[in-house]
């Protein structure tokens, strides 16, 4: 029941209503008395990890990858993306990067598809199932990105079909080609050559580590990373402020 609570994304509105009226409070509570009282409201099926309290009259409830916010009593809880109006900055999104940032010197780049664009100053990493209809769209809307070090890793999550086209693209001749002939033109890999796929299972491995369920995620050079696709406005952005 806990997790429709964190997903229910009717709810924004109520987010929205509601940091109205916590605007005008200035009293803090207690961090461990909130965690107590939300999981209260939560139960006992799901476990709050961490309270933060938040310069804005809000605390930020976090279980993994999923965070809401609440006021200092419990009164209300909300979800969905908490968005600074004058920045236009999405500090969930924002969060969620620092929670799940990755230690690049875990990441085998060697097993990832290699793709340098440009002088290549800046550098991109994503994990990417080869039937991800937004990673399709993704690759797609990329191609006009340059100045780019971007590093792949096919990771299958979507079954069967999944695990086989990444086999068949891990046994081209051409990885990177057939990669981009995929993702970009719907061309398919031959599937009847054969060869050590040893090092999908690796991959596999080392995103069990990060908890990387779905794709695509995104890490960026400061080890930040965004679970899902994003325009490529912001992309650019985010690439820019990293790599000054």
């Amino acid at each position: 029941m806990a997790a429709h609570y964190f997903h229910h994304h009717a709810a924004r509105l109520i987010t929205t209503l509601t940091l109205c009226i916590l605007g005008a409070s200035t009293a803090w509570a207690d961090e461990a008395s909130v965690k107590k009282a939300a999981q209260a409201f939560f139960g006992p099926d799901y476990r709050i990890e961490s309270v933060r309290k938040l310069p804005i009259g809000l605390y930020e409830l976090r279980n993994g990858d999923d965070i809401a916010y609440t006021d200092e009593k419990v009164s209300f809880v909300m979800f969905g993306d908490l968005i600074e109006t004058q920045t236009r900055v999405n500090l969930t999104q924002q969060r969620l990067a620092q929670i799940n940032a990755v230690n690049l010197k875990d990441l085998p780049l060697n097993l990832a598809l290699k793709q340098v664009r440009g002088n290549g100053k800046r550098m991109l990493i994503t994990f990417e199932d080869p039937n991800c209809s937004y990673c399709k769209r993704l690759a797609r809307d990329m191609q006009g990105m340059t100045d780019l070090t971007l590093y792949t890793f096919i990771l299958p999550v979507l079954g069967p079909s999944s695990q086989k086209r990444a086999e068949a693209l891990w046994c081209a001749t051409d990885r990177n080609k057939a990669w981009q002939d995929w993702m970009i033109n719907n061309v398919a890999p031959d599937e009847s050559k054969s060869c050590d796929t040893s090092a999908l299972r690796q991959i596999a491995s080392v995103a069990s580590k990060y908890r990387i369920q779905g794709t695509p995620a995104l890490i960026f050079a400061n080890g930040e990373r965004i679970n899902g696709a994003v325009p490529v406005g912001q992309l650019e952005k985010m690439l820019n402020a990293i790599s000054k």
